[in-house]
């Protein structure tokens, strides 16, 4: 008989939910038990799992290690996919594997290497993946001088932290003074220039920003799955263009995806993502991590999740080419219910009498994929 997987995901984004449904799905039929931690009670990750702990606040990284190695060895966790403190703990890749657990995720030198944007963006040009202009900047002295010459250029400039994930802290620069109309409609994602120098000229620090020219869609989000081989097995890319969305093995994507998941060591899931500088694709992110939208790939057949697992596990699954690609849709909220209680019910081979409770009330979690296409950039 073969054995169940027990899946670790620790503290992660609320869409993995999907993430894991598709190993519960998996084609191999192999059972599949879930292990989730959060800090946050009401996390729908939390729900959705066989058995879930609450995550101690204020670790350090050295100590979350140490949690994480006793959570997998009380667990017997056979794969761990780490999203917090993720360079900590590959780090410490050997005593996970001595405590029987294998880490889906990359090498410390790939980490260490996209944690920071403009170290990746020097690596990558480095190997001729292109991508664009940018400018580090610590204080308002130096913001001024990049949105010149960006503007000079005939570019509109933004900056983001030059560390962090997905969108926080994405400003595009506008020169046009506050008024009302930057209060009118939903938030916008336009500051003005001399908003910023003020807040950064009465800061008590530095910051640590990347500033570039805001780049053109179409976006295009390339999935990879590369083994310790650093050979890739996966790569399809995800389109977004407003609110449509779709699906591309165009090489002009794929090739320098391919090209910086094998040269950089992005072991199993990653996720690399371009933008159009004028007429050409550069490099806009990488994260060394399963995307959000990952779940997105079953509409062309994929199961990646899944496949990452049995790599971990050191089950080949061998090339993976999706077998149709998906039509244009796109992502729409819907609910996910939650338990009325702090924590979900703990899995045991024992059944457990529990008091009848009333349903939990949806909520609303994050997006879901269906397969309505809709015109590029409606309003959401």
């Amino acid at each position: 008989m073969v054995s169940r997987v027990r899946v670790w995901l620790n503290r992660t984004y609320a869409e993995n939910v999907f993430f894991m449904d598709q190993l519960r799905r998996n084609p191999s039929d192999r059972a599949v038990e879930i292990h989730a931690t959060h800090g946050d009670a009401d996390s729908p990750v939390l729900a959705a799992a066989d058995t879930a702990d609450l995550e101690p606040e204020g670790l350090s990284p050295a100590a979350y290690v140490e949690f994480a190695l006793d959570q997998c060895a009380r667990r017997s966790i056979d794969v761990f996919v780490p999203r917090l403190h993720q360079s900590a703990i590959v780090e410490h890749r050997a005593d996970f594997e001595a405590a029987g657990t294998a880490l889906l995720a990359p090498t410390p030198q790939a980490v260490a290497v996209f944690e920071d944007k403009i170290v990746a963006y020097e690596a990558v040009r480095a190997i001729g993946v292109g991508v664009p202009p940018w400018f580090r900047v610590r204080n308002a002295e130096q913001l001024v001088a990049a949105v010149d010459r960006l503007e000079a250029d005939g570019y509109k400039a933004c900056f983001k932290p030059a560390s962090g994930a997905g969108g926080v802290g994405f400003r595009v620069v506008t020169r046009a003074p506050f008024s009302l109309n930057h209060l009118s409609g939903f938030p916008s994602p336009y500051v003005p220039l001399d908003m910023v120098t003020a807040a950064l000229e009465e800061a008590d620090e530095e910051v640590d920003w990347i500033v570039m020219p805001r780049l053109e869609q179409p976006e295009v989000s390339v999935d990879c799955l590369t083994g310790p081989d650093n050979l890739v097995r996966m790569a399809i890319g995800r389109t977004k263009n407003g609110r449509r969305r779709g699906f591309t093995l165009d090489d002009r994507w794929l090739e320098p995806a391919r090209r910086i998941a094998e040269g950089f060591g992005l072991h199993y899931l990653s996720n690399i993502q371009f933008r159009m500088f004028g007429d050409e694709p550069v490099l806009m992110d990488v994260n060394s991590r399963p995307a959000g939208g990952l779940h997105q790939l079953s509409l062309c057949g994929v199961n990646a999740p899944w496949a990452a697992v049995q790599l971990a596990l050191g089950e080949d699954p061998g090339e993976i080419a999706p077998p149709f690609l998906g039509q244009d849709y796109t992502v729409v909220s819907g609910p996910r219910p939650l338990r009325p209680v702090t924590l979900p019910a703990q899995w045991s081979e024992e059944p457990v009498l529990a008091p009848v409770q009333s349903p939990a009330a949806p909520v609303e979690s994050e997006s879901v994929a269906t397969t309505l296409a809709s015109e590029a950039g409606a309003p959401a």
